[in-house]
C-alpha cells in the first residue's frame, strides 16, 4: 500500500512535524521531532530529500550553522538522526544532486553557494567548495541531467549558471555564466518541468512567474513569457515566495505572502504562453508549499497562521479545493511530501 508522509519544518518552535497523508487528502500527525539539544535557537529549516528518498537533510540557520542528516523509516515516516556537518553560512535553500552524493546550499545573507559531499551512508560531510555569488543567493538546483547547477541571486536579478562534475562534486563557471532578469524583479525560486524542456521562475518583487525554454546542451534559458500573480484587488508591496509544477506539467502554482494567496497558471508548451487562472486565499504568509508525488494534492503552510491546509487538485482544471487544515509547529516555512510503496 502506498504511504505518503509530509515533513514540515517549523522555524519558531524549532522542530519538524511529520504527518501521514491519507488517500482522501486528510492527515494524521505521527511524529514531532524537536531540535532541543541540537540548537536552542529557532531556525528556518530548509529541507532537502535524497533522490532515493531514504534520507532527509535539514539546514540549521542559527550559528554554528550545520546540516542534520536523518534516515527515513518508510513504514512509519519517522526520522532518525544519523549525522551532522558544518554549513558554510546560514542557508536559505538546500538540494541534492541527482545522484544523492552531493548537497548544495544557498545563503541569502552570506551571498554564497556551497557544496557538501554525502557519504555512502547518507550523511552529509563538511563543505568541500564555497563560491561567492551576487547579492542574496536564494535557491540552488541541479539540471535534470546533473550536468549543470543553477543558483538564483534575488538581489542581483540573475540566475547563475555552473557546470557540475558529478564525479568530483566540483562546480565551475558555465557559458553563459548568468541568466539576466529585469532590474529589481528579484528572482527567488525556480523549477524544471518534469520533461526537462522548460524552467519556471518566480520573482519576489515584480510578482511574476516567468517561463523559459531550457537548452540542456548548453545550460541556457530563453525567456518565453511572463505572467503576474497578484490578486486583482491587491494594493501593497509584493513578497512572492514559492513555485511548483504538477508531475504531468499541466499546472503551475505560485505563492504570494502579503496577500496570502496561491496563484494557478496554465502553460501551453506548444506556444510557450502562460495563462493565469484564479487566486486562492490560503494560510497566512505562505512562504512554502508543495505538491504530492501523485499530483492530486497541494499542501500549503502559513508562517503566521502556524497551520497547514491540504487541497485537492482538479485533474481537469487545476482548481484547488480545501480538504482539511491542521496545526503545525510555530512558523512553518518548508514542506515536503515523500511517497513509499
Amino acid at each position: 500500500m502506498k504511504r505518503n508522509f509530509i515533513y514540515v519544518g517549523n522555524a519558531a518552535s524549532n522542530d519538524i512535524s511529520v504527518f501521514l497523508l491519507s488517500e482522501d487528502g486528510h492527515a494524521e500527525l505521527v511524529q514531532t521531532l524537536p531540535f532541543a539539544g541540537i540548537t536552542a535557537v529557532g531556525n528556518a529549516t530548509p529541507i532537502a530529500v535524497s533522490p532515493d528518498q531514504k534520507f532527509l537533510y535539514v539546514g540549521i540557520r542559527a550559528a554554528p550553522f550545520k546540516v542534520l542528516a536523518f534516515e527515513i523509516d518508510p513504514a512509519t515516516g519517522h526520522l532518525l538522526q544519523i549525522g551532522r556537518a558544518a554549513l558554510a553560512d546560514s542557508m536559505a535553500y538546500l538540494s541534492t544532486d541527482r545522484s544523492g552524493r552531493f548537497l548544495f546550499s544557498a545563503s541569502y545573507g552570506g551571498n554564497v553557494i556551497s557544496v557538501n559531499s554525502i557519504d555512502d551512508n547518507g550523511v552529509a560531510e563538511d563543505p568541500v567548495q564555497v563560491i561567492e555569488t551576487g547579492l542574496n543567493a536564494h535557491a540552488i538546483l541541479p539540471s535534470p541531467d546533473n550536468r549543470f547547477v543553477f543558483a538564483s541571486n534575488l538581489g542581483s536579478d540573475q540566475v547563475l549558471v555552473f557546470r557540475f562534475n558529478e564525479n568530483t562534486g566540483v562546480i565551475s563557471d558555465g557559458d553563459p555564466q548568468r541568466i539576466a532578469f529585469e532590474a529589481k524583479s528579484g528572482p527567488r525560486h525556480f523549477v524544471f518541468s518534469p520533461d526537462g524542456q522548460f524552467t519556471f521562475a518566480i520573482t519576489e518583487y515584480s510578482a511574476e512567474v516567468i517561463a523559459f525554454a531550457y537548452d540542456a546542451a548548453g545550460g541556457s534559458w530563453k525567456k518565453l513569457d511572463a505572467a503576474g500573480i497578484l490578486p486583482a484587488d491587491f494594493d501593497g508591496v509584493s513578497a512572492s515566495a514559492d513555485i511548483h509544477i504538477t508531475p504531468d506539467s499541466r499546472f503551475i502554482y505560485a505563492s504570494e505572502r502579503m496577500s496570502s494567496t496561491l496563484k494557478l497558471l496554465h502553460f501551453d508548451a506548444a506556444s510557450g504562453k502562460l495563462q493565469t487562472r484564479e487566486s486562492i486565499v490560503t494560510e497566512k504568509q505562505p512562504r512554502g508549499f508543495t505538491i504530492d508525488p501523485t499530483g492530486r494534492f497541494l499542501l500549503a503552510v502559513g508562517e503566521l497562521s502556524h497551520r497547514m491546509t491540504i487541497y485537492s487538485i482538479s485533474s481537469a482544471t487545476g482548481a484547488l479545493q480545501a480538504v482539511a487544515s491542521y496545526p503545525t509547529g510555530r512558523q512553518p516555512n518548508w514542506v515536503e511530501v515523500i511517497g513509499f510503496e
